[in-house]
């Protein structure tokens, strides 16, 4: 009998193994990224995370971020993206007032060529996801932001269920070659709590609508801690948002572990079409994780229909300045 049950655990135990490595190997994969080219407008979304100014030493850490910082601007290079929208680029330290900000200072230094929208000063403007992009390609028309809560044009209010601020930064651009104007919104939702989650999508969707009416072109860029099919993601598209098929993992838990699908997306609304396939950049860079995420980038051609992005669609199915009042 202990014979037979201990054969039927190590059985167990082996189906288990397989079942990992097989989902583990669908969610890897290393992305190619083609060159960018001049007619299309490079997208990009990469969850930075946060550093501990108080920790010396240790996981994100002011010592972690010493050895990521030079990964992490080679990987800002490889993007080669004209907007990127970041997450947690944040330094926690108290009575710094929120005005350190070691990723972005690094980032914005290694790379003269961008600026850094969807920033200002913490007391009247939370600076920890901001948009970058590049000057001599658009244009800053404005910026603002709301946060995800029953208050949302409170700063740093608290969200739906009392936990820490969280908030969607949002940017507007001019497109100097097609003049076309867009907006985008970058978001990072509620890792720990679905109802969180859901009620920020609702509170997305009903912001980002407001726009659509006005017939703006919207992106929609972010962590949202949601795979496609998720209830979360499901509202997003309800609000006439598109989703890039991103396919595979996007988070690896600083060790390049492809446990799930992406949870880091793009979608849009308006006059963009979406040009090939999305990228995920899963790989090491200067042997180093800079995050525990991997950069997820789309490359679009302003001022076009969606046909290009049905067809795509089908292939792939078959193989404060504050936001508008509600």
């Amino acid at each position: 009998m202990v014979v037979m049950v201990s054969k039927a655990f190590a059985l167990g135990f082996l189906i288990f193994g397989l079942m990992l490595a097989l989902q583990i190997l669908r969610n890897s994969g290393a992305g190619k990224l083609s060159a960018a080219h001049a007619d299309t407008l490079r997208v990009a979304t990469y969850n930075a995370h946060y550093i501990i100014l108080r920790r010396a030493q240790g996981p994100w850490s002011v010592g972690d971020w010493e050895r990521r910082k030079t990964p992490m601007d080679s990987a800002f290079k490889a993007i080669n993206a004209d907007i990127i929208g970041f997450q947690e680029m944040e330094s926690f330290g108290r009575g710094t007032g929120g005005r350190t900000n070691l990723a972005l200072d690094w980032l914005l230094d290694q790379n003269p060529d961008y600026r850094a929208a969807a920033t200002g000063d913490p007391a009247t403007f939370p600076s920890t996801q901001p948009i970058f992009y590049r000057p001599e390609r658009l244009t800053l028309l404005d910026q603002g932001w709301f946060f995800f809560a029953d208050t949302p044009d409170q700063i740093y209010a608290r969200t739906f269920n009392g936990g820490y601020p969280a908030f969607a930064s949002w940017a507007r651009f001019e497109d100097t070659e097609t003049k076309t104007r867009f907006r985008v919104i970058n978001i990072h939702t509620d890792f720990a709590s679905r109802s969180n989650r859901v009620k920020t999508a609702k509170l997305v969707a009903t912001r980002i609508a407001l726009w659509i009416t006005a017939g703006e072109t919207v992106f929609l860029i972010g962590d949202l801690n949601a795979r496609r099919g998720a209830r979360t993601v499901n509202i997003l598209q309800g609000a006439g948002l598109k989703f890039a098929p991103v396919r595979g993992a996007t988070v690896h838990f600083n060790c390049g572990l492809n446990l799930f699908g992406a949870i880091d997306h793009i979608a849009h609304h308006g006059a963009a079409t979406l040009v090939g396939k999305p990228v995920v950049l899963r790989r090491q860079f200067d042997g180093e994780w800079p995050t525990d995420h991997y950069p997820v980038i789309a490359d679009y051609r302003l001022g076009g229909n969606s046909l290009a992005e049905i067809t795509l669609s089908r292939s792939t199915n078959a193989t404060h300045k504050k936001g508008p009042r509600l």
